[in-house]
């Protein structure tokens, strides 16, 4: 096992700089799962992370399992101006494509939270592929960047 020398370790760690997680199952690529850190009082919060499909074949996430009462792939639909949240059974990851789970789209919505998301805390949670099979991956809470989230999930 390699490690950085002491200096450089040092440097890493008094400037903060976060490294990307990434996970790989079969074709799939699954890249920095994260959440936002989430209000005091809020009984949802929301999971974002990017698949790409490196293979020939389409694959298919179904489900996403995590310890909270409720954890499902929504997608934000926007009707006359009002953007409403709506669950979604299976989401396609098509072979050769990239699909973005991020604020406003695609996103998995971890609720009955008995505690909230602090930045620093870490979700473990495992993706179920239709083909890939299931892959465990941690998703990071950070901070939220200033002017916070396009998306409120606090009355979920």
């Amino acid at each position: 096992m390699k490690t950085l020398p002491t200096l450089a370790s040092a440097l890493i760690l008094s400037t903060g700089i976060a490294t990307a997680h990434d996970y790989t199952v079969g074709d799939l690529e699954i890249m920095h799962p994260m959440a936002f850190e989430t209000p005091k009082m809020a009984k949802a919060g929301a999971g974002f992370l990017t698949i790409t499909n490196n293979g020939d074949t389409d694959d298919v996430l179904l489900e996403v399992r995590a310890d909270f009462p409720k954890v499902e792939v929504h997608t934000t639909e926007e009707t006359d101006g009002v953007a409403k949240m709506m669950h979604v059974e299976n989401l396609p990851i098509a072979a050769g494509e990239t699909v973005e789970l991020a604020p406003g789209s695609y996103h998995v919505m971890f609720m009955g939270l008995e505690a909230p998301f602090e930045d620093g805390l870490e979700i473990p949670a495992t993706l179920v592929f239709e083909k890939a099979g299931e892959v465990e991956i941690t998703f990071n809470v950070e901070a939220r960047p200033e002017g916070g989230e396009s998306m409120d999930h606090s009355n979920h």
